[in-house]
């Protein structure tokens, strides 16, 4: 069902924004100008997303989630409760990246299941936009050329 895809969805971009948002104001060390600017950007995208998710619930005839625990219980990605070097948030976002390629492709394919080709489109930019966000963390993380 396209509205439970997209409950989920909700709770985990809530959660990769949070989650990017904490590191923007924890992470140190000689890289902390660009880490702080660029989770920055990544949290204030996945913040544009969420009012738009939780609109397309609606859509569905179907009530939005919108409790910290509803959230944790759907969410795919975890927390992070410590305050992890500037290198193990990368890994981390990097993993949590890679979560919301494969998520944002399950919505797309549910969407268009659906023929809700609006909310296939969302997802197909949101894909794109972790993508994105993939490659940049990948290169943040590569020590020597291949």
């Amino acid at each position: 069902m396209l509205a439970d895809v997209l409950k989920t969805y909700l709770a985990t971009v809530f959660a990769y924004y949070l989650k990017a948002h904490y590191f923007h104001w924890n992470v140190e060390g000689p890289d902390f100008g660009q880490l702080h600017k660029f989770f920055q950007k990544i949290y204030e995208d996945a913040y544009g997303a969420i009012d738009v998710i939780g609109e397309y619930i609606r859509t569905e005839n179907e009530y939005a989630p919108g409790s910290f625990e509803r959230y944790q219980e759907l969410s795919q990605i975890q927390g992070q409760t410590k305050v992890p070097r500037a290198r193990l948030m990368l890994e981390e976002l990097l993993q949590d990246t890679q979560t919301m390629k494969t998520m944002s492709k399950q919505l797309f394919d549910a969407a268009a299941a659906e023929g809700r080709e609006d909310i296939a489109n969302f997802a197909a930019e949101r894909q794109s936009q972790h993508g994105k966000y993939y490659w940049q963390i990948s290169s943040y993380l590569k020590d020597a050329r291949a």
